[in-house]
């Protein structure tokens, strides 16, 4: 038996997905709830047994904290299957959440088929991104593709670090950070987004979903 976590802040919402999940003879939801950090707390006390291997996740909710990327990180890490059950309010932050290992996107509005067709391909392992959600977290043209590092010394620069430290976190010498830097910025004023200072860095890394829950005015 399948065991799934539902996380989702509207209580119709929910009821509505627990059924559906309680309908399927190989599934059983064994924690329902409104937010992310009530899991978290949850799973620190429920038994082994209990465990979910899948959690359907909202990604953003009204009344309380949205979800966090560094959270769902851990969830994958564990060994959990997270799949987005969401809107989509926020494209950056799904497409960061996919690059920390969600396995499936499903929206709110998908048939009751398609949402139990694509619990049950990343059950067998699969992966499954609803067609009209993936146009929306398809990479943004406007937003410049960095690589694995330049990304990581943007983070970090963006959020205060010195140039030393950058390069120390991430394992190389103080001119080569500087060298990835320029490139992130070199990248940006190709897509005609040009970012001079750290200020404005930071202002394009939240933007793009690096920097979660920084200011993006």
């Amino acid at each position: 038996m399948h065991r799934v976590a539902i996380v989702e802040d509207h209580l119709l919402q929910r009821r509505y997905a627990t059924a559906l999940v309680n309908a399927q003879p190989d599934m059983t939801v064994v924690y329902d709830g409104e937010d992310l950090p009530s899991f978290m707390t949850w799973l620190q006390t429920c038994d082994r047994l209990a465990r979910p291997g899948l959690v359907l996740l909202d990604l953003m909710v009204e009344r309380g904290p949205n979800a966090r990327p560094e959270t769902v990180k851990r969830l994958v890490a564990s060994g959990m299957r997270v799949v987005l059950f969401s809107a989509l309010a926020s494209p950056p932050l799904a497409r960061q959440m996919v690059h920390f290992g969600v396995s499936g996107v499903i929206g709110k509005r998908d048939n009751e088929t398609s949402i139990v067709a694509a619990l049950r391909a990343v059950l067998a392992g699969q992966s499954w991104v609803s067609p009209e959600l993936a146009v929306l977290i398809a990479h943004d043209p406007d937003q410049p593709r960095l690589s694995d590092q330049e990304e990581r010394a943007l983070v970090l620069y963006a959020s205060g670090l010195s140039i030393e430290s950058v390069a120390a976190s991430i394992g190389v010498k103080p001119g080569t950070a500087k060298k990835y830097l320029q490139r992130v910025r070199e990248k940006y004023a190709a897509v005609n987004r040009p970012v001079a200072s750290r200020h404005e860095l930071s202002r394009a890394a939240a933007r793009d979903g690096y920097l979660v829950g920084q200011d993006q005015a």
